[in-house]
């Protein structure tokens, strides 16, 4: 398994081909609240799949990096 770049928010494992794996859909708002510290005004055992139908993101990259929740 490959390492991060110096830099990179966050611990993500990464795919055989060196590619950062994509976040699980089952996992629950509250996890991810929690790691980047903020409050999306859901509830925590939302998934997260629910969550980006419901805002419209596509990822979770994305949805950390805009100013939901902030």
């Amino acid at each position: 398994m490959k390492t991060n770049k110096t830099g990179m928010r966050g611990d993500r494992s990464r795919n055989a081909h060196g590619e950062l794996r994509e976040k699980r859909g089952d996992t629950f708002v509250a996890t991810i609240e929690k790691k980047y510290d903020r409050d999306f005004g859901v509830r925590g055992d939302m998934h997260l799949d629910t969550l980006l139908k419901k805002t419209g993101f596509k990822s979770l990259n994305d949805l950390v990096q805009s100013k939901v929740g902030r």
